[in-house]
């Protein structure tokens, strides 16, 4: 299935902002590789992502001329801290990107590194390490294949 006429919204965390250039880095270089557009938004951190997602879906549900997206790609970081905190963020953050994924029929990669320290969270984002980056753009992807061959959009 061809999907290089696609446009996905990406999503950058940006708490950890170098974290989030690393896993921005890797998922549009396979976003461009496979020759699909996207916009790029940044919000303050991973709590945000699913709000920002959701701006844009309910503007593509109630207006006609907002820019439609095929895909979606949510890219950040969480990192263990001394309190509970973090269990909350990633957990909610995730719940919360599903449920989108879910309710809307989404196309969502999902790019949220949740790490016990900074040294794995760099190692995971960076491009010549696990550049999980581009494993979210990748299932981003997929996604969109698999959207299109069990639900075409309209042409």
């Amino acid at each position: 299935m061809n999907i290089s006429n696609r446009h996905v919204l990406v999503v950058e965390a940006r708490f950890y902002g170098d974290i989030a250039d690393q896993l921005a880095k890797g998922a549009i270089a396979v976003l461009e590789e496979s020759g699909i557009s996207y916009t790029r938004h940044s919000v303050p951190g991973a709590f945000e992502l699913p709000a920002a997602i959701g701006f844009a879906v309910r503007a593509i549900e109630s207006a006609s001329d907002a820019v439609p997206f095929d895909g979606f790609l949510a890219l950040g970081c969480v990192i263990l801290g001394e309190t509970d905190h973090y269990e909350h963020i990633c957990r909610e953050t995730s719940h919360g990107l599903m449920n989108l994924a879910l309710t809307h029929g989404l196309a969502l990669g999902f790019g949220l590194l949740t790490c016990q320290n900074y040294e794995q969270a760099r190692v995971r984002a960076a491009v010549d390490g696990k550049n999980k980056g581009a494993e979210a753009a990748r299932a981003c992807v997929r996604m969109m294949e698999l959207k299109g061959i069990l639900l075409p959009r309209p042409q």
